[in-house]
């Protein structure tokens, strides 16, 4: 079922979900469990401290998807690590790649969580002749916000994701790129399924394990968070003192429209979550990015794009521009590309970086939600 903007998940900008929970003696998934709980767990199990930081090799960075692989542990530990907790819990249900082999999309199983069992997406797109491999990976499976053009928002909310879960994505998407001789992950960005800051402490620590110069040692600056737009969490973001890039799915110039494109922006006006922005901008040096879908006949017109170059004004931003992705259910279509252009140039006139992002992935329904979409469509 679709959760509506006024549900109380809404308020789930939650703290004090940080660490790996723990159950009748049980992790819920060994990836999130930080150096601190491996050692604890190699003391419980009366092993030596070097036994956890084996334990930490074989999970992130030599990424065992058993433990019965991590043969250089004893066989009671193997089996301790075994009945601790899950080292893999996603099951891959399809899985899909571009004509040029430069985006992929899996449609993965996520095991039953609060007795809520769902499906979950994560893309990968290859950028820059290589240079740049991108995880687009999910917070949520599902989406509890209901943005009219997106295919993840017509689906509804299952649950949030464990940080375990979030990790898992990606490593199962670097272990791709290996098994094809291509360089590891290089870019991560919360840009699937789920509102990121809704869900945050799992994101801040999967963010953190993709970051850990021990496993994938990915810069900050190449970890980028996406929001609707909760201003409680672009605040906790400025506070926590990351340095992760933020984008903010913005598609509107004036609030009144962007309500009506996203539901839940009744909850968070203009003027908070720009207050919040100037917070982050503030604490982390940077741009922030702005996502806007450019719908033919809703927001793609001469005056949409004077205000939102009058909005963003002196704000240290820069706007994408998306063409927007047609989703069954939704009539909008994208404007021409010579409206898209212009839409740009008058961004640009005044003063407002802006690009054109270029469609990657269509044909294997890369955007959000589609591949889950289709495949309950053919159900």
């Amino acid at each position: 079922m679709a959760t509506t903007p006024d549900s109380p998940i809404l308020s789930l900008c939650k703290a004090g979900d940080d660490g790996p929970r723990r159950g009748a003696g049980r992790f819920r998934h060994w990836l999130e469990a930080d150096r601190e709980a491996l050692a604890a767990f190699a003391r419980e199990s009366g092993e030596q401290a070097y036994r956890a930081r084996q334990l930490w090799e074989w999970l992130h960075v030599k990424r065992a998807d058993d433990a019965g692989k991590m043969h250089n542990l004893p066989a009671s530990f193997r089996e301790a690590v075994r009945g601790g907790g899950a080292v893999r819990s996603l099951a891959e249900l399809d899985r899909r790649s571009s004509w040029d082999g430069l985006a992929a999309k899996w449609l993965f199983a996520a095991p039953a969580g609060g007795g809520t069992a769902a499906e979950v997406e994560s893309v990968l797109i290859v950028e820059k002749r290589g240079e740049r491999r991108t995880v687009c990976v999910s917070s949520m499976a599902g989406c509890p916000l209901g943005c009219v053009f997106c295919a993840t928002g017509r689906l509804g909310y299952a649950r949030d994701l464990s940080a375990g879960e979030i990790i898992e994505q990606v490593y199962r998407l670097d272990n791709h790129l290996a098994a094809d001789s291509l360089p590891g992950v290089s870019h991560v960005v919360f840009m699937g399924m789920g509102e990121p800051l809704l869900n945050l402490d799992a994101v801040l620590r999967a963010a953190a394990m993709f970051a850990n110069p021990d496993g994938l040692g990915i810069s900050g600056r190449r970890i980028a968070i996406s929001t609707v737009g909760v201003p409680e969490g672009i605040l906790r973001l400025a506070e926590s003192g990351v340095n992760y890039r933020l984008a903010v799915s913005l598609h509107a110039p004036r609030q009144a429209l962007r309500e009506t494109l996203i539901p839940a922006a009744r909850r968070w006006p203009f003027d908070p979550l720009f207050n919040a922005l100037s917070a982050f901008a503030a604490s982390a040096s940077r741009d922030i990015s702005f996502e806007y879908s450019l719908i033919a006949g809703v927001n793609a017109s001469r005056r949409d794009a004077v205000e939102l170059a009058d909005l963003l004004s002196g704000f240290p931003a820069k706007v994408n521009l998306i063409p927007l992705n047609p989703i069954p259910g939704y009539a909008g279509t994208p404007p021409p590309g010579a409206q898209v252009r212009r839409f740009r140039d008058i961004l640009e006139e005044r003063g407002v970086p802006a690009t054109i992002r270029v469609e990657k992935g269509a044909e294997i329904g890369a955007a959000c939600g589609q591949l889950r979409a289709g495949r309950i469509g053919r159900s």
